[in-house]
């Protein structure tokens, strides 16, 4: 890849990423629109972690703090840190479980952008009906979360793995449905995000070891760094926006997105 494509895609990945509207399948229709021969499904997930890592920088304090409070026992971290790993286990194991075939949908070069186009299109009605149906704000934190909670929001976030789904909406829209407030919802997709792509991100790293060049490793680093910077300035405006609008405007973008690019694949 050319180095403006690849800091193009590492834009496309730190916008994109903690939005409801699905990185990767941004990434995905993004590869199409440039011309590039072949989806790389490696590069797509690793370049998350530039993203994942601007969670850790801007919330370094809260971990602290849990880990702190972990280490005296404190039943605040404890119910923290309990909801963030229960929210990632369904998708580690189905993760662990289905890489091939994800790799397989995320690689196909015609059937790809397609899935996309029609899960944004699905999962922005979806998310105009849960803002509207949702249930009465219950939980206010992430540690109020009970575990039951923080375990169907973990197999809800399995659903993410269709491409166009997003990871992010998927959490989002499951603790809605659960009843927790908006910003608590958004935190902890964030907060479920880095053990979810850690561990997508090892898993692809060591699956696709034999094809990292020196070539591949450079875009997979420049396309890092670009997702770390730009995931910065977003992270915090999202919590601000969604707090103030709604999650509705991300849900008429989806539809408006995967309308024009279904209609550009299929003429």
């Amino acid at each position: 890849m050319d180095l403006i494509i690849i800091i193009l895609l590492g834009i496309v990945e730190g916008v994109t990423e903690f939005l409801p509207v699905s990185s990767t399948g941004h990434l995905i229709l993004a590869g199409r629109l440039f011309g590039l021969p072949q989806a790389d499904a490696t590069f797509d997930i690793v370049i998350q972690l530039g993203a994942i890592l601007a969670v850790i920088v801007l919330f370094w304090g809260r971990f602290m703090k849990v880990l702190h409070g972990l280490s005296k026992r404190d039943p605040a971290a404890i119910s923290f840190t309990r909801n963030v790993l229960l929210g990632f286990l369904p998708s580690a194991i189905v993760g662990a479980v289905a890489y091939g075939a994800i790799k397989a949908v995320l690689e196909a070069p015609v059937i790809a952008p397609i899935v996309v186009s029609i899960a944004l299109i699905v999962g922005g009605v979806l998310i105009l009906l849960i803002e509207r149906l949702a249930k009465r704000v219950t939980t206010t934190s992430v540690e109020a979360m009970t575990w039951r909670t923080a375990l169907i929001i973990g197999i809800v976030q399995c659903v993410s793995m269709i491409p166009g789904v997003s990871r992010s909406g998927a959490t989002i829209m499951g603790a809605l449905m659960l009843g927790v407030d908006r910003e608590t919802a958004a935190e902890y997709s964030f907060f479920l995000a880095v053990p979810t792509m850690l561990g997508a991100t090892t898993l692809a790293l060591y699956k696709g070891r034999h094809d990292l060049g020196d070539a591949h490793l450079s875009a997979i680093a420049i396309g890092f760094v670009v997702s770390f910077v730009v995931a910065l300035a977003v992270i915090r405006w999202f919590v601000t926006f969604v707090g103030r609008h709604g999650f509705a405007p991300f849900a008429w973008y989806r539809i408006a997105i995967g309308t024009a690019a279904l209609a550009w694949l299929l003429i």
